[in-house]
């Protein structure tokens, strides 16, 4: 044989070998998904939106809101401003049982709110129809979102055994989106970027005049501040 045919016999084998490779895309036996993301992307976390509520309650014998539902209320507002979306609706009964206590306990609230960090243009009025409720309650109430782990296929329902295919298994990586579920402190993150406060305009110029000055733009540290560099590593 010659090299002539030698060549062109390795050069089909070369060539068989690449279509042979090529085909197991073509032929259906890598996921489709394999082409469109990672595998952290086949196990994503969702997100749910929720409601959370809160009836204030009034006893038509009192004049004021009773200390055991204003500790409620504290609470309920201390969790808004940690992980509520939206506006803070206070909802008064459209028949309440005393009118006046009604209207004081709803200006008691927006107080209260205020002092615990809310701004009024976030709170918002409202009424409902007590259709025929035994009690009256003030309602407060606020949206909020909640992280939703995957649901992870059991490994007992999985043949690690099976090495036909190369491809992944469907429960790789739903164990670390399982735990990033949990740790999300503010799941409406996963939904896009929050908005960016409006930048120190004033500091922005003083750094640009010290620049411009050839001057350092560090902070400079005093002598009150513990923070010190290392020298255990030389």
């Amino acid at each position: 044989m010659s090299k002539k045919h030698l060549f062109i016999g390795a050069a089909l084998c070369g060539a068989l070998m690449i279509a042979g490779c090529q085909s197991n895309g073509s032929s259906g036996n890598v996921p489709a998904e394999y082409y469109t993301g990672t595998t952290l992307d086949r196990n994503a976390i969702g997100v749910t939106q929720h409601t959370e509520y809160l009836e204030v309650q009034m006893d038509v014998r009192d004049t004021q809101l009773r200390v055991e539902e204003l500790m409620k209320v504290r609470g309920f507002l201390d969790t808004y401003t940690d992980v509520g979306h939206g506006p803070l609706v206070i909802s008064m009964p459209h028949n309440a049982d005393n009118p006046q206590l009604a209207v004081g306990a709803v200006a008691e609230l927006r107080q209260l709110a205020w002092e615990a960090g809310v701004g009024y243009e976030k709170l918002l009025g409202a009424s409902y129809d007590t259709d025929g409720r035994a009690t009256t309650p003030i309602i407060m109430a606020f949206k909020t979102y909640k992280a939703v782990a995957p649901k992870c296929t059991s490994l007992a329902q999985l043949d690690v055994t099976n090495a036909v295919s190369n491809s992944d298994l469907p429960s790789l990586g739903c164990a670390v989106r399982t735990n990033m579920a949990a740790m999300i402190a503010e799941p409406s993150d996963l939904l896009g970027g929050r908005d960016l406060d409006e930048g120190d305009l004033d500091r922005r110029s003083r750094q640009l005049e010290l620049w411009r000055a050839g001057e350092s733009s560090a902070s400079v540290r005093t002598d009150a501040e513990s923070a010190v560099v290392s020298t255990a590593v030389n």
